[in-house]
């Protein structure tokens, strides 16, 4: 019903009935729930095609605000919006130079929460649910954050009773990641998509594995953790939740480039490279990164066939600041082409940064209901 509600600017009770096959009684008591919970309003009557004129009724985008939150190793970043989904506020804040322990973060979420329900002259109790996403495995039930090694101090952190304590509305906490996906199926690359995986490749690497339109987190949490992979003949380290996995050691590492080896530019004295410098080198057509990048092309391909045959998803997106680059994209597409098996659609995700913060906003529109609306007595 708010689905529909919030797809129309204004609707009937019988276009209600027509829409969701539920009959005319089932309709009634629900708007009146929701007239309850002031999430619509009665508009009048609408126009007549010869009988009675309809009672028009209209979602109440304006009833309250979600916030969704990206804590990222270097900054966080904020998006306000109505219940409709529309951007209200956007922010950001830099972490550089700044303490970042889970509290010291706490105090930077409630000081930048109340300061953009102010620029919307919006009351605290309006802000109806913050979701916040977090670089780590993530306890989603009990809103508990296992690690996070580029912060000081997160280590199970029980971040949804700490925000939830300063602000005093529901707080939802889920994996970066796992948002990033829920964001590009909300509004991005994958709408269509009901079985899907999206592959982060930046700092670190990660998947979001939607399975039959939900996010799957597996039974501890780690489902898509897929930095800690073992690599065969390359070490036999086994998986240390403190520390960065073995895959994406290997695969977001910079590579120490000499200027007189190997390449046909001019490259300066010896130098190390970041990632995303040698795409731009191999893209370019410099022999030394295209060969760097075809080993590495070669591990993602590994990862995308992998999952392919356990979990056989329509679509795999790439996104992170390696992962959407074209030439590695390309690459990984040409690879796989080699193949015959378990070769799904590849692409780049559309939302780029702003993917997290999307996911946590479908996330948040979700819980609505739950919030705002009378739970039937089990």
């Amino acid at each position: 019903m708010l689905s529909l509600l919030r797809e129309s600017p204004s609707c009937s009770r019988a276009d209600l009935v027509r829409a969701t096959k539920l009959s005319a009684p089932t309709i009634t008591n629900v708007v009146k729930d929701l007239l309850a919970a002031d999430l619509i309003e009665p508009l009048g009557q609408g126009g007549s095609s010869g009988g009675r004129p309809p009672d028009m009724i209209r979602f109440k985008a304006e009833r309250g605000c979600v916030l969704a939150v990206d804590i990222a190793g270097r900054s966080l970043s904020f998006l306000l919006v109505d219940l409709n989904g529309c951007e209200l506020e956007h922010a950001e804040i830099s972490l550089q130079g700044k303490k970042t322990t889970p509290e010291a973060i706490c105090d930077f979420i409630h000081a930048e929460a109340r300061r953009l329900l102010r620029l919307q002259k919006k009351a605290k109790e309006r802000l109806i649910t913050i979701v916040v996403g977090v670089p780590a495995i993530t306890n989603v039930c009990e809103g508990m954050v296992l690690s996070i090694s580029t912060l000081e101090q997160w280590r199970s952190v029980p971040l949804r009773t700490m925000l939830h304590k300063a602000m005093g509305c529901s707080v939802i906490i889920e994996n970066d990641t796992n948002l990033a996906a829920q964001g590009e199926r909300f509004r991005g690359a994958a709408r269509a998509e009901q079985n899907f995986i999206l592959v982060s490749i930046g700092n670190g690497i990660g998947a979001g594995i939607v399975l039959n339109g939900e996010i799957h987190h597996g039974t501890q949490w780690s489902a898509g953790e897929i930095g800690y992979l073992r690599l065969p003949f390359v070490s036999r380290r086994n998986p240390t939740l403190h520390q960065f996995g073995e895959l994406e050691t290997v695969l977001t590492a910079p590579e120490r480039l000499e200027g007189s080896k190997g390449t046909t530019g001019t490259h300066a004295e010896e130098q190390e490279v970041e990632v995303v410098g040698i795409l731009d080198l191999a893209q370019a057509g410099d022999p030394w990164a295209r060969r760097i990048i075809a080993k590495r092309a070669g591990m993602v391909s590994d990862i995308v066939i992998n999952l392919s045959l356990i979990l056989n998803p329509g679509l795999i997106l790439f996104n992170g600041k390696i992962g959407s680059h074209p030439y590695l994209i390309e690459s990984v597409r040409k690879q796989l082409e080699r193949g015959e098996f378990a070769v799904t659609k590849i692409g780049a995700a559309a939302l780029g940064d702003a993917a997290v913060l999307w996911g946590g906003v479908a996330v948040a529109l979700e819980a609505i209901p739950s919030l705002l609306l009378p739970q039937p007595e089990i």
